[in-house]
């Protein structure tokens, strides 16, 4: 006749897997599970290593994230830190501005060429010229402002405008 008092491996880890963490078990169900789990060691492994698991999916499987006025706060002190520091490259060297504004310059005066002005200015009249002047005149002043406004310290250290 077998001893009913012990359970056998399979009923042990059902008993643990359906068991709820909010509620105890019956005291004759929790004493028959720990004299199984003490004298069965493949189930004690088990059991450990569902509650290792169960630790791990609660406090390690989504870490706490910092909360936002932190991160922006951290932000800030790191720009008014890196404020005296200019080893990031700050964009074109002047030579390089000066370059590209000669090759800009150089091609809106070439790329007329192709066109019979005399036939547009004989069929339209002269103020064909207007939006190719305005044209021109923008690139060239959008170009300058934006020399300017990314070199004004070396400018103003070159013509001494301090």
């Amino acid at each position: 006749m077998k001893n009913h008092f012990f359970m056998d491996c399979h009923t042990v880890m059902d008993i643990v897997y359906e068991a709820e963490k909010d509620r105890p078990l019956p005291i004759l169900t929790q004493l028959r599970l720990d004299l199984h789990l003490l004298a069965c060691p493949g189930c004690a492994r088990a059991l450990r290593n569902l509650q290792y698991f169960d630790e791990i999916l609660k406090n390690d499987f989504l870490p706490a994230s910092p909360d936002l006025a932190d991160r922006i706060m951290e932000c800030l002190g790191e720009e008014t830190s890196m404020e005296g520091k200019t080893d990031a490259p700050t964009g074109f060297s002047f030579r390089g501005w000066v370059i590209i504004g000669f090759f800009v310059l150089f091609s809106l005066s070439s790329s007329f060429f192709g066109v019979d002005f005399v036939e547009i200015a004989a069929a339209e009249g002269l103020s064909f010229l207007l939006p190719v002047g305005l044209t021109i005149g923008m690139i060239v002043t959008c170009y300058g402002a934006l020399f300017i406004g990314s070199h004004l310290k070396e400018l103003s250290a070159r013509f001494r405008l301090h």
